[in-house]
């Protein structure tokens, strides 16, 4: 550590000690004063501070080979395994939490001395936020499914065991499409898609129609739109707007989606619209907003019907293979649509792919070494938008009751109208 106002390093390293170390036992003294327990805690702010002192004493009394360091390190295991024995015997409660901070705490002085004090530092936050977070962790896994570390380990698996083991070479000699890049594509939208899901259960749990809109826009407008649809025939009508307006804001949000993917997979296409897309979907989710506060129920209606979250996880492999079959098929309708019939041909063919899922659609576009102009993957790309939002109007009106009608009508004409402009610019 270098000189500071002149002050000696053994100083300033006692210094970091005493305060790392008084910060920890000021936290576990905290934790005594909350807990409910009348049986003695192992330990103080005191202790620990000492703890800290004498771990500092005794590593620089012999740096070389911290004979009498791992002696005291010895020592404390002793002492602190006698005392977990007799809280047993005595309290038959198993919790070592405080035993193990005590351990990191005579750790600290060395990782003043030999780490960057920015790492001892990361090191003091760690132990503080899992100090505090306690019963956040409770609440967290009281809320956690059976199967969600199932989920965890099936993303796992598809991100970081599939990907990297397969080929990145082509398939055919004159198509842009490999194993990897088909793969690739997957996992970026499942990730999307899995991240979307947590946000909407573990954090906005509560949110209702407003959030549940928004984020379902994040990994699938077009779902989102014919779920909330479903929903809202069992709404009363004066909720009608709540739903009409968190649709059209999952399809605001779509344009965000679109911008991300052009990030990824295509910096120069994103560099020429992201300002389209950002005008999209600001304009589109405003509208969202509009509907959506247009007439307010009351609280009781709100409380007894505003829930439009959907906890159905999108992550599945069935659906990720699903997923990279329709890429590979429109990367391949896409390619044989430009060699047969050209731009127009493109026009066409993504016109028509807005009925669908366009997000493979679109990846492929976005990833493909295609012979056409970039304006005409631009246009493209917005004319599936439309397309698709018309697509999703009628979703809305054929799954969702006739009250919807009027604010999904006004709402996604102004959507089309607007992506119609953008088309017509670029």
């Amino acid at each position: 550590m270098e000189q500071f106002l002149n002050i000696p390093d053994n100083y300033i390293q006692l210094f970091l000690v005493v305060l790392y170390s008084l910060v920890i036992g000021l936290s576990q003294r905290k934790l005594q004063l909350k807990s409910d327990e009348k049986e003695p805690f192992f330990g103080s702010d005191r202790t620990f501070t000492l703890i800290g002192i004498l771990s500092y004493i005794l590593y620089i009394i012999d740096p070389d080979t911290k004979v009498f360091w791992g002696g005291g390190g010895i020592a404390l295991v002793v002492l602190l395994g006698f005392n977990y024995y007799f809280k047993l015997y005595h309290t038959r409660r198993y919790g070592i939490t405080t035993i193990i901070i005590a351990f990191i705490t005579y750790c600290i002085p060395a990782l003043i001395i030999i780490q960057p004090i920015e790492f001892s530092l990361l090191v003091l936050v760690i132990v503080l936020l899992l100090t505090e977070m306690k019963e956040t962790f409770i609440s967290f896994a009281n809320r956690l499914d059976n199967d969600e570390f199932l989920t965890l380990a099936k993303f796992i698996i598809i991100a970081g065991i599939i990907l990297p083991i397969l080929s990145n070479e082509r398939i055919i000699d004159s198509i842009d499409l490999t194993p990897r890049k088909i793969w690739l594509s997957t996992v970026i939208i499942s990730g999307m898609s899995y991240i979307s899901y947590l946000l909407q259960k573990f954090v906005f749990r509560h949110s209702g129609l407003l959030v549940a809109g928004i984020l379902g826009g994040l990994y699938s407008s077009t779902a989102t739109t014919v779920v909330l649809s479903r929903k809202s025939k069992k709404a009363p009508d004066c909720l009608c707007y709540r739903y009409s307006g968190a649709i059209i804001m999952a399809t605001g949000m779509m344009f965000i989606r679109v911008m991300v993917l052009l990030l990824i997979f295509n910096v120069e296409l994103f560099h020429l619209t992201w300002y389209y897309c950002m005008a999209l979907a600001i304009v589109v989710t405003g509208i969202g907003v509009a509907v959506y506060y247009h007439k307010k129920p009351t609280a009781e209606e709100l409380q007894s019907y505003d829930n439009g979250g959907n906890d159905k996880n999108p992550l599945e492999f069935k659906v990720a293979l699903i997923f990279a079959f329709l890429f590979v098929v429109f990367t391949l309708a896409t390619n044989y649509t430009i060699q047969e019939f050209g731009v127009k041909g493109l026009k066409v063919l993504s016109f028509i792919v807005g009925g669908t899922d366009i997000t493979p659609f679109i990846i492929s576009l976005f990833q493909g070494s295609y012979k056409v102009a970039t304006g005409a993957v631009v246009s493209a790309t917005f004319l599936a938008l439309l397309s698709n939002n018309i697509v999703k109007l009628g979703y809305g009106l054929a799954i969702g009751p006739k009250r919807n009608r009027k604010p999904l009508i006004v709402g996604f004409s102004i959507a089309c109208v607007c992506t119609l402009l953008v088309l017509l610019i670029v």
